[in-house]
C-alpha cells in the first residue's frame, strides 16, 4: 500500500456513480486495501441519496438472518444401535514443526517492491534502451580513437540533450507499454508513472553520456575548443521537462519530438548558414563551427542560468497541470 488516498471530490463521485468506469475500478482496487478511503466511501455512500436504500437493504438482510439460520439448521438424527455405534476418532496426526531457518516473509516483501520499481522504470531499465545509449557512447569514443575523428566529442555534446527525451517518448505511452491503460488509470499512474520512467531514463543516459565525453580527446589545435562534459547536463534537463510539460498539451511522443526536433535545428540552422555565406570565414569546417554554436549555448554563467531558469519554469508548469496526465486523451 502506498501513501496515496482518495481525494473526497473523487470518493463523491464513485459514491453517485458519476465517476468513469477505469477510475472506478482502481479506486475499488485501492478500497480493497486502505480501510481509512474505505471508511469514507461509506460514509459518503450513507450519506448520499442511496442512504435510504442501503439502509432498508441492510435492515431486510439483518431480519432474514434468524429465519435463515433456523431453516438452515439440520434435525437430530435418531440414535444409532449399539453394534452401529461410531468408533473413537483417531487423533489428528500431528503439525510439521516449521524450519528454524525459514526466511521471513519480509524478504519476499521486498522482492516484489523491487520488481515493481523495475516495472515502473519501464523500457529504460528492461528493454533495449541502456543498449542503446550504450551504443551512442561507445560509437562516439570509437569515432574519436578508432577514426581519429576530431568531430566526436562536439556530435556527442549535440546529441547529448535530446538522448533523455527520446527515452522517455520511447518509455512512456500506448505505444510503448502494453499495460498502459491498466497502468495510467492506477493511482500510481498518470504523471507520477512518467516521473518514474524519466528519472529512470536519466539514470541510465548520464552517467554513461558524461563518462564518455571525459573520455573523449580534446579537439585539435585547429579547432575551437568544445564545452565540458558536463556543460550538458542542465541543457538536457531543461528539455526534457520542456518535453514533459508539452506532453500535457498533446501527447508524449508528440511532445519529444518538438522539443527534440527544435533542439537539433536550433543547432543544424546556424551552422548552415554560417557554410553558406560563400564568405571567407576564420571557422575551418563544419566541425568547428558545431563546436563554437555548442560553446555558445553551454559555455558560461549566463547560459548555465538561463538553461536553469527554464528547466525551473518548467517544473513549475507541469506542477501545476498535473492533473492533465491522468486523463488518457491526453498521452
Amino acid at each position: 500500500m502506498t501513501g496515496w488516498h482518495a481525494g473526497d471530490d473523487l470518493v463523491a463521485r464513485y459514491t453517485d456513480g458519476s465517476l468513469p468506469e477505469p477510475d472506478a475500478w482502481s479506486l475499488e482496487k485501492h478500497l480493497e486495501g486502505c480501510g481509512s478511503c474505505a471508511a469514507r466511501a461509506s460514509d459518503a455512500a450513507r450519506a448520499g441519496a442511496a442512504g435510504p436504500v442501503l439502509a432498508q437493504v441492510r435492515d431486510a438482510v439483518l431480519d432474514a438472518v434468524p429465519h435463515v439460520r433456523q431453516a438452515r439448521t439440520p434435525l437430530p438424527s435418531p440414535p444409532l444401535p449399539s453394534h452401529r455405534l461410531p468408533s473413537p476418532p483417531l487423533p489428528a496426526p500431528p503439525a510439521p514443526a516449521v524450519p528454524a531457518s525459514a526466511p521471513p516473509r519480509r524478504a519476499r516483501a521486498v522482492g516484489g517492491r523491487l520488481g515493481r520499481i523495475v516495472w515502473a522504470a519501464g523500457p529504460a531499465l528492461r528493454g533495449a534502451w541502456t543498449g542503446a545509449v550504450l551504443l551512442v557512447a561507445v560509437g562516439a569514443l570509437a569515432l574519436a580513437y578508432g577514426g581519429g575523428s576530431d568531430s566526436a566529442r562536439p556530435l556527442l555534446l549535440a546529441l547529448a540533450p535530446v538522448v533523455p527525451v527520446a527515452g522517455v517518448a520511447l518509455s512512456y505511452g500506448r505505444y510503448a507499454d502494453p499495460l498502459y491503460e491498466i497502468a495510467a488509470t492506477s493511482p500510481s499512474g498518470g504523471l507520477r508513472l512518467l516521473l518514474t520512467r524519466t528519472a529512470a531514463v536519466l539514470a541510465v543516459s548520464v552517467p554513461l553520456l558524461t563518462a564518455a565525453g571525459l573520455l573523449l580527446p580534446a579537439a585539435g589545435p585547429h579547432l575551437p575548443q568544445a564545452p565540458a562534459a558536463a556543460a550538458w547536463l542542465l541543457p538536457g534537463l531543461a528539455l526534457t521537462l520542456a518535453a514533459l510539460a508539452l506532453s500535457g498539451y498533446t501527447d508524449c511522443r508528440t511532445g519529444s519530438a518538438v522539443v527534440g526536433g527544435g533542439w537539433l535545428l536550433a543547432l543544424a540552422a546556424p551552422v548552415l548558414a554560417a557554410g553558406g555565406t560563400g564568405r571567407a570565414s576564420t571557422v575551418p569546417g563544419p566541425t568547428a563551427r558545431l563546436a563554437q554554436q555548442l560553446s555558445l549555448y553551454f559555455t558560461g554563467a549566463p547560459a548555465q542560468w538561463g538553461w536553469a531558469a527554464g528547466a525551473a519554469l518548467c517544473a513549475l508548469l507541469l506542477a501545476a497541470r498535473r492533473a492533465a496526465y491522468d486523463r488518457l486523451e491526453t498521452m
